[in-house]
């Protein structure tokens, strides 16, 4: 197990981190701000002001809340050479190094970007699987196993935070291939579900404490991921005790009800979407209760609170920015350490891992 500089194990002090945010007044201005707002506002919120923008309600001392993509990066919303990005190499490079504690560092090299760009919550990680080579998006995942993109998840969503920035694990769950990627129903079995596809996100939220998850556009077995109640309220949230909020991904909530009911707290992109009047009429003709739209709203307050933009909370003590340099040496280690060679030697008592020599094709003779 892997100490860091303070002694401790880093995932042990990322859930430290997270549980002291309940300890410095948070719970207290959540539901301070959550008193003062009438319904259209609380149905507002839930709805994106814009592209990557949530609204801001000065009343209560709530700033907009922004976020970015991505997971090699933080584009932020001015998209301009005059602000260039540090560019990491892909996730799948950073697996390969087999060093979760590096994936923190780089966790907190982005979230120092973050707050550089005026960005509260990255878009990020990705933890889908590398299940068909077929993905397009595969460059921005970390692995075909669920143990390594776990264990590398946890690492990069503990770093980020600790910088005060959140993140948002994504694509939950099993958004592993683009073929009808917005529409396909993923008919998957209960132990390959639990054992692949879900274990990467159960890893990541018990032992890093994600402040969000992002929602996929896919379905699973019947139910649209944005209205999935057994996943998202059971799973999600009752069985692994996941505490932040739920993100769709782009244009991805499709129903108002069946969102709110299903987990979902944030229909992005905005100023459209189902939430925001949708959901405001909704609970004033009776489909949804306001106690429902309260826990989405206390949600998303608990974020605001814990990345900076809420009134009445500690706020979080991000790093400086690290210089261009170093941020371009912290790069230049990542894909360093990336390549990784195998050996064809024995080992611990075992064989090689390769035959020395190449078996004859059948039928024909050995190989000079």
């Amino acid at each position: 197990m892997r100490l860091n500089e303070t002694g401790r194990e880093p995932h042990r002090e990322g859930r430290a981190m997270a549980d002291a945010i309940g300890e410095d007044g948070t719970a207290q201005a959540v539901e301070k701000a959550l008193g003062l707002l009438d319904l259209d506002t609380k149905a507002r919120l839930l709805s994106g002001r814009d592209m990557w923008s949530l609204p801001a309600v000065p009343e209560i001392g709530l700033s907009s809340l922004v976020m970015s993509d991505g997971p090699i990066g933080v584009r932020g919303v001015h998209w301009t050479a005059d602000d260039p990005s540090i560019a990491l190499p892909s996730p799948t490079a950073l697996a390969a190094s087999w060093d979760p504690e590096l994936a923190r560092r780089a966790g907190r090299l982005l979230a120092q970007e973050a707050r550089r760009k005026g960005v509260h919550v990255l878009l990020a990680p990705t933890v889908n699987l590398h299940r068909s080579p077929l993905g397009g998006r595969h460059f921005e995942a970390y692995s075909e196993d669920p143990y390594l993109t776990g264990e590398i998840g946890t690492g990069y969503v503990t770093g980020v935070q600790e910088g005060g920035v959140g993140t948002t694990v994504k694509h939950f769950v099993a958004n592993d291939a683009e073929t009808e990627r917005f529409t396909v129903d993923n008919q998957i079995g209960a132990r390959a579900l639990r054992e692949l596809y879900l274990a990467p996100f159960e890893a990541i939220v018990k032992n890093a404490r994600p402040w969000g998850v992002m929602a996929a556009y896919n379905g699973v077995n019947g139910a649209s991921m944005t209205e999935h109640r057994e996943l998202q309220q059971g799973v999600l949230r009752g069985e692994w005790g996941f505490d932040g909020f739920i993100v769709s991904d782009w244009l991805a909530a499709r129903d108002t009800v069946r969102g709110i009911k299903g987990g979902l707290d944030v229909a992005m992109p905005g100023p459209r979407t189902v939430y925001g009047e949708a959901l405001a009429a909704a609970v004033r003709d009776g489909r949804v209760t306001e106690a429902e739209l309260d826990e989405a709203v206390r949600r998303l307050l608990t974020l605001a609170a814990r990345v900076g933009v809420l009134d009445g909370a500690a706020r979080p003590s991000p790093r400086r920015p690290a210089r261009p340099h170093r941020r371009g040496r912290a790069g230049r280690e990542i894909a360093r350490r990336s390549f990784v060679l195998l050996r064809n030697e024995p080992a611990g008592g075992r064989e090689r891992c390769c035959p020395s020599t190449p078996p004859p094709p059948a039928g024909c003779g050995r190989w000079p």
